[in-house]
This record gives C-alpha cells, sequence and structure tokens, in this order.
C-alpha cells in the first residue's frame, strides 16, 4: 500500500525545502511545489494525505488554492501558514475548508502534530461527529459576553477591535479570551476557531 503524501506549497525555497526535511524525517513522504499552480498541475493526487500551503504567494494565494482543491479534491485535508498578522486569512481558509492553520513560526511539533491530525482526520467521519455535538455543549455554557469575544476572533478581529466594538477595554478582552480557551478546552487560537466553525459560530447563510 503506498504510504500517503504531504503536498506543500510555498513560493519560498529555503523554507519549502526546510518543511520537506522535517516531514521527510518525521516519516512522512513529503513533495514540494514552489507554487499552488505547480501543485494544481498534478490534481487529482490519488497519493494525497493532505497539502499543506502558505496563504502569502505571488502568482496564486493559498486562499485561491484552496478554493481549487475543494472543487477538484473536496476530501483532501489542508493546513494553512500564516505570518502573523494574517489571523483573518487564516479564518477565511478553515471557513472555505481548512482543517488548521499555524502561525509563523511555528514549532516542529507543532507542524508535525497538525499534519498527523490532518490526515487522521481524513477518514473519521465519525469522530467528527462526536467531535461536533461536545462543541455544540461547550458553546452553550458561554456567556453572552463570551460569546461576542468569539464571534470576535473567529472575524479575525484584534483584540484591540474587539474591545472597541463591545465598549470595553483591550485587558478585558484578554481575559474573555483566556476563558474561551478553557471552556472551549481549546489547546491554541486555531483549534479554537476550529471548534467555533465546527459549531457554525460566525459562518454565515449561503448566498442564493
Amino acid at each position: 500500500m503506498t504510504a500517503s503524501v504531504v503536498h506543500i506549497v510555498d513560493d519560498d525555497e529555503p523554507t519549502r525545502d526546510s518543511l520537506q526535511f522535517l516531514l521527510a524525517a518525521s516519516g512522512f513522504a513529503a513533495r514540494a511545489h514552489a507554487s499552488a499552480t505547480d501543485f494544481l498541475r498534478g490534481v487529482p493526487h490519488r497519493d494525497a494525505g493532505c497539502l499543506v500551503t502558505d496563504v502569502r504567494m505571488p502568482d496564486m494565494s493559498g486562499i485561491e488554492l484552496l478554493m481549487a482543491v475543494r472543487a477538484r479534491q473536496p476530501d483532501l485535508p489542508v493546513v494553512v501558514v500564516t505570518g502573523h498578522g494574517d489571523i483573518s486569512l487564516a479564518v477565511e481558509a478553515m471557513k472555505l475548508g481548512a482543517v488548521d492553520f499555524l502561525e509563523k513560526p511555528y514549532s516542529d511539533e507543532a507542524m508535525i502534530a497538525a499534519v498527523e491530525a490532518a490526515i487522521a482526520r481524513r477518514s473519521d467521519d465519525a469522530r467528527t461527529s462526536a467531535e461536533a455535538s461536545e462543541t455544540d455543549a461547550r458553546i452553550a455554557s458561554l456567556s453572552p459576553r463570551e460569546r461576542q469575544v468569539l464571534e470576535g476572533v473567529v472575524a479575525g478581529k484584534a483584540n484591540k477591535v474587539i474591545a472597541y466594538d463591545l465598549d470595553i477595554s483591550p485587558r478585558t478582552v484578554e481575559v474573555y479570551r483566556a476563558n474561551l480557551m478553557t471552556k472551549m478546552q481549546a489547546t491554541s487560537l486555531s483549534h479554537l476557531v476550529r471548534l467555533a466553525l465546527l459549531a457554525g459560530v460566525g459562518i454565515e447563510p449561503d448566498r442564493a
């Protein structure tokens, strides 16, 4: 049986090569692509286990790549890598179906964990369904203000913007965010966003 391949899309050669080396050293089969266009030329990648893509690329952005992948291989898990300050783009990617995002600089351990979870999640619909039920219960436990802060986070807003919108201090927003992490049992910002999106928080109804 052929091992699942982790496809890497990043226009920065040193970053691309470094990530390919990390994944290979961790036991994954990894293939690197210099652009989204290069990756899409090979679709369908029947051996693909997951895709790791940068958000900001010159020829086609990670968001545009994600949309193209959804149209061609809707079951392919995508992990998005974003720079500091691009959280709103990462949230947009997750709304489009990305399973996770990592903010630079990320640790080797965080990347390996994200890839392992993405590959495992591809065929684990039963676990996803159970997780959705648990997440709904956690959402229901939030106070109205905590829910408002969570909606701001999912919208990709900075703490100071959420504070302005809710007429509270940025420090108070930080406290609410800490409470959200605890109540939602989230291990990271990306995990919190994924749980919220799983429960439908911040997702607009489809336009007719």
